[in-house]
């Protein structure tokens, strides 16, 4: 590459050198004309011998122009109307500088013949061709210019933007492109390192990647073991509750059974947030009769705070477990947060069937609203002291989304709200 910048600047500078070489020399060219006094006096003598016909001057040749004025000033023959525009008496000759040689027959005289001036005439051919040589010069200046600017911007700009776009390319992490090499640019001999940096960072992206899904494999695989004995505490709970007569026992023993759903709500959002992560978080929607809303709802309010309105009959398209998730979530947040009666009310909204569940508590800032979908997102009002991942809503929200529904959040002076949008089959 730095041979080529070598190479050019030699040749720009010969070329430089040649130009004003050849300036030198043809201004150099310039000489003084000695007049040919033989050659001038052979003309005036042919013309003194056709004076009576000048027009058969046009069949000699002659080296050089010549004007013939009358002894009037009156123009006889002209060789060249361009050498003598303007002359129309012999002082106008003489102001030009021209050569007046006068024309006797004898004693008569006849007339006047006017020659150009010599050197003024080789001053101008010099002139022009010092003219020529100069457009010549900054043609052969110009192509050369633009050479310079094509091969600068092949060798340097394209190959500079071309690495910028690289780098982009890797900021944006995408490291599956490779970055072609070219040696014949500026930036030919780092091409290579560049490209080795981008394999060294994409492999590190696949193990870190790998690493991630071990770790989420691994609390998939803890919350789903962890399921069975909490599921077996609630089993024996039941048991207890009903053999045990002892009213204080029995209090700690629903004091039990309610921690033991507690801890089973977490584990179920951990392990669906984990599903998510891994891809594996299947909704599979069937056609259900809306009577099974009721039927989900009575199940997950253990503590009877729930007030259901009428269900209109229609038919919805729902994974019922997923459903199911999602109510249960919703209703848990209530006793966790609100701890008040629970309204819950449906409609009709075009597509969807509208489900709102709503509490009576203190709710949630407005400038929180939009968060409370977030993965583990807890607001900041009712949740210090209380136990909670932040994945509830969140993956309430994403199984609506599976199910082609939705899931808004709204909240006021008065409460607290949930809207499910399921669709209609």
């Amino acid at each position: 590459m730095m041979k080529g910048f070598k190479r050019f600047f030699i040749y720009l500078t010969l070329l430089i050198l040649a130009s004003i070489s050849l300036l030198i020399i043809v201004a150099g060219s310039t000489h003084y004309v000695q007049i040919d006094t033989i050659q001038l006096n052979a003309v005036v003598q042919t013309v003194k011998e056709n004076w009576e016909n000048p027009e058969d001057l046009d069949g000699y040749a002659f080296d050089m122009d010549f004007l013939v004025l009358g002894n009037s000033n009156e123009q006889l023959y002209s060789s060249s109307d361009k050498a003598f525009e303007g002359i129309k008496v012999p002082l106008d000759a003489v102001n030009e500088g021209m050569i007046i040689m006068p024309v006797n027959d004898g004693e008569e005289f006849l007339g006047n013949v006017i020659f150009p001036n010599q050197s003024k005439v080789a001053i101008s051919r010099i002139i022009h061709r010092l003219i020529l040589a100069t457009i010549l010069i900054i043609l052969i200046m110009l192509i050369s210019y633009i050479l310079f600017i094509y091969y600068i911007n092949r060798t340097v700009i394209k190959p500079f933007n071309h690495m910028k776009e690289f780098a982009g390319l890797i900021a944006e992490g995408r490291l599956d492109e490779p970055l072609i090499m070219d040696r014949n640019n500026i930036f030919g001999a780092f091409t290579e390192s560049f490209d080795i940096m981008r394999e060294e960072l994409r492999a590190s992206k696949k193990r870190e990647t790998e690493l991630k899904m071990k770790e989420k494999e691994l609390v998939a695989s803890l919350s789903h073991d962890l399921k069975t004995p909490v599921t077996g505490i609630r089993a024996i709970c039941g048991v207890l509750s009903v053999k045990v007569q002892d009213e204080y026992v029995k209090a700690k023993i629903e004091n039990i059974e309610q921690k033991t759903e507690e801890i089973n709500t977490l584990l179920s959002d951990l392990l669906s947030s984990a599903l998510d992560d891994l891809g594996e978080m299947n909704v599979n929607p069937t056609e259900e009769t809306s009577d099974i809303l009721r039927a989900l709802v009575e199940e997950h309010d253990i503590h009877n705070k729930a007030a259901i309105g009428e269900i209109p009959g229609c038919i919805i398209k729902v994974d019922k477990n997923r459903i199911s998730q999602v109510i249960g979530n919703i209703i848990n947040n209530s006793y966790k947060y609100a701890d008040t009666k629970i309204d819950i009310s449906y409609k009709f909204s075009g597509d969807f069937l509208e489900m709102k569940i709503k509490d009576y508590g203190e709710g949630v800032d407005s400038s929180e609203i939009d968060f409370l979908t977030n993965k583990f997102y807890r607001g900041r009002k009712n949740t210090a002291g209380k136990e909670g991942s932040g994945l509830g809503l969140y993956i309430s929200s994403e199984l609506m989304k599976k199910m082609q529904g939705r899931l808004i959040c709204i909240s006021d002076k008065k409460g607290f709200e949930v809207i499910l949008l399921i669709p209609l089959a």
